[in-house]
């Protein structure tokens, strides 16, 4: 299976049932008055986090994502059934935003959920209509459209450790041989193509997610090779296992390198913890290893652990996963209060309420008039216009809204034309 982590998907609600006209019309029963049913509502568009799922391929080929839509209201009352809710698994650590890139969930544990798109609410059929002013109702509301959207869905995967550092420097051989993980190795850069996942057993009480992230170069935070492609995955690490080839002609500036990438992408990565581990050594002496170390220390940052290691041979790798172990430990620590902050939460204002009228120039008769605002065009999505008792209920609603006085400040004229948001009009 291919590895995307990053599509563009539409999703749309059910949109809800219209309501039913209906009389009852039952032998011996005079005058039975109004008996329509409401319609159900639409179905809503939930994501879940899964740890089932490792990628987004599954939208490559499905892009849209539609739940039910209730049915219709009937006859003697009969509600219509409301649309099945559409459940979504996706991997955790997804990240779902609007195609604008505003943020509507971050499913960064397994099972969490969240409702991205709500359904249309059903419409009331007659019988909810009736009153003592208004005993044969011939008019029911329209359903609610469900809310429809474009998203975008972007994965950035869920690790502990994320293991950075030039092409070719042993970030999958050090993997495999610490982990689970199979990637694939070969001696030649940019073997690694997709991120990979791997769990290392520390000390039999101890296991940390590690994530290989492929080969970063110069330029790559700019779009340069594929390090650009997949740094959105270091993002939730909470430690950086920077590896440095032993062979390299200047390790100073392989690690310089990286750090620069880190810094100019679009969220400063520098600030995580690192622990620096120099691959290779396999062939070297002491006095070889401690010229490098020593090369190191003229950029690396005073405190940074520094581990020499074989990942092929195997040799300090253990070694090397018990100070990523303490540098973990003490990470957690510090940031426990900022574990459940870690989604920013934003609040809405609620203009619900609100309403506006503004006077257009292009009316029949010289001008027309425009409402706008959430809760009166709601009203006006599920009323037919071409049915006058609708309309009629949707003029008391705008006159108990104050909407109606403020046509007549305005100046409103007997046949000019009102429209209510772009869902239809009538003559004042």
């Amino acid at each position: 299976m291919n590895f995307i982590d990053k599509v563009l998907v539409d999703v749309s609600a059910g949109d809800g049932g219209n309501g039913a006209v209906s009389f009852r019309h039952e032998k011996f029963v005079d005058r039975g008055g109004p008996d329509g049913g409401d319609g159900g509502h639409g179905g809503d568009v939930v994501f879940a986090g899964s740890r089932n799922q490792n990628t987004l391929a599954a939208f490559r080929y499905q892009r849209e994502l539609s739940a039910q839509p209730g049915q219709a209201g009937g006859k003697r009352r009969k509600h219509g059934r409301s649309g099945k809710d559409l459940r979504v698994a996706v991997p955790v650590g997804t990240v779902v935003a609007t195609e604008e890139g505003v943020v509507l969930a971050d499913l960064a544990s397994d099972g969490a959920e969240a409702v991205i798109a709500k359904g249309g609410r059903g419409g009331f059929g007659n019988a909810h209509f009736v009153s003592s002013v208004r005993q044969t109702p011939r008019f029911a509301e329209k359903g609610e459209a469900g809310e429809a959207f474009i998203l975008r869905l972007e994965l950035k995967m869920i690790a502990d450790v994320g293991l950075v550092g030039l092409p070719n420097a042993g970030k999958s051989t050090l993997l495999g041989a610490a982990s689970n993980a199979r990637p694939e190795i070969a001696d030649y850069p940019f073997t690694t193509l997709r991120p990979n996942l791997g769990v290392v057993d520390i000390d039999g009480d101890t296991t940390v997610l590690v994530a290989d992230i492929p080969g970063l170069i110069e330029g790559a935070s700019a779009g340069r090779g594929l390090g650009h492609e997949f740094l959105r995955h270091v993002e939730r690490t909470k430690v950086l296992l920077h590896m440095i080839d032993a062979y390299n002609e200047d390790p100073a500036a392989a690690y310089t390198t990286i750090q620069d990438e880190l810094a100019a992408y679009k969220v400063d990565l520098t600030d995580r913890p690192q622990v620096i581990a120099i691959n290779k050594t396999d062939g070297m002496d002491q006095e070889m290893v401690d010229d490098i170390k020593a090369r190191l220390a003229t950029v690396v940052p005073e405190g940074t652990p520094v581990h020499a290691i074989s990942a092929q041979a195997g040799n300090g790798v253990k070694q090397l996963f018990y100070a990523v172990k303490h540098v973990l430990e003490a990470y957690k620590a510090e940031h426990i209060e900022d574990e459940a902050d870690q989604v920013p939460v934003i609040k809405l204002k609620d203009d619900s309420l609100a309403w506006r009228v503004s006077k257009q120039p292009n009316g029949p008769n010289g001008q027309s008039f425009l409402v706008t605002g959430n809760k009166i065009e709601k009203f006006a999505a599920r009323t037919e216009f071409s049915n006058d008792e609708g309309v009629a209920r949707l003029r008391d609603i705008m006159r108990k809204m104050g909407i109606m006085h403020e046509l007549v400040r305005q100046g409103v004229q007997a046949d000019d034309r009102v429209a209510v948001g772009g869902h239809g009009s009538f003559n004042y």
